[in-house]
């Protein structure tokens, strides 16, 4: 059976989603407290949302120095798969397992809605369930969710096929709009260079249960299985 740690820190609010949608797929899934120093064994780690620490100085600026944040990083560096949502996706920023940064919406307003997005890159540990290409409706729900990053990081990323998830326009006649917080080059989600790591900023754990009538998400938790590397 696959191990799933969840990663508590102080202020997560979408942990137990995310443990939840893992079980949903059969997973062994167990929440991981951040002054804890190992994984207890854990294929996949997932950081969920929230507001570790309060968001003081930075999004995710403090938690990188979590205790926890070191089995993570050597987690991912022998190429175990470690997905960051939302404020999980500012914390892998922030320890540069991912690059560039999130920051304030362009808007300066916090944004919570569904949002459509398009699957670019499936060769990850968290979207080969996906086609390429696919369209999905996600919901988000940040204020620090604008991606920046300098050119040459730009450059690199969208050269390599790392843009994970991109904003798109909706259909016609949609009340949902794209690019909610004005990222770069419409970035939603970005990998590492080897695929395992990934961070994204709409809630996949959110639309994960077609009973809610948002199924979207579900691929994301179904990958998990075929891309946990062997031992």
């Amino acid at each position: 059976m696959l191990n799933v740690a969840v990663v508590r820190f102080p202020g997560s609010n979408c942990d137990g989603d995310a443990l939840r949608a893992a079980e949903q797929v059969g997973a062994n899934a167990y929440f991981v407290w951040h002054r804890d120093t190992g994984l207890d064994g854990a294929d996949i780690v997932l950081l969920p949302g929230g507001f570790s620490y309060g968001d003081y100085l930075r999004a995710g600026a403090i938690a990188r120095f979590s205790p926890i944040m070191q089995a993570v990083q050597r987690h991912a560096a022998a190429g175990g798969p470690v997905l960051g949502i939302c404020n999980g996706f500012q914390i892998l920023c922030e320890a540069h397992l991912l690059p560039g940064a999130l920051l304030r919406n362009a808007g300066l307003t916090f944004v919570s809605k569904p949002v459509d997005v398009v699957v670019e890159q499936t060769a990850t540990a968290f979207t080969s369930a996906y086609e390429p290409g696919a369209r999905l409706r996600l919901p988000v729900a940040h204020g620090d969710g604008r991606y920046v990053a300098a050119p040459d990081t730009l450059r690199l990323l969208e050269a390599e096929g790392r843009v994970v998830l991109r904003y798109v326009p909706s259909s016609e006649g949609s009340p949902f709009q794209p690019n909610p917080n004005g990222s770069a080059n419409h970035i939603a989600g970005i990998a590492n260079g080897l695929g395992n790591v990934v961070g994204i900023m709409p809630h996949p754990e959110r639309a994960a249960d077609s009973m809610l009538g948002a199924g979207d998400g579900l691929g994301f938790f179904t990958s998990m299985d075929a891309k946990v590397p062997s031992p």
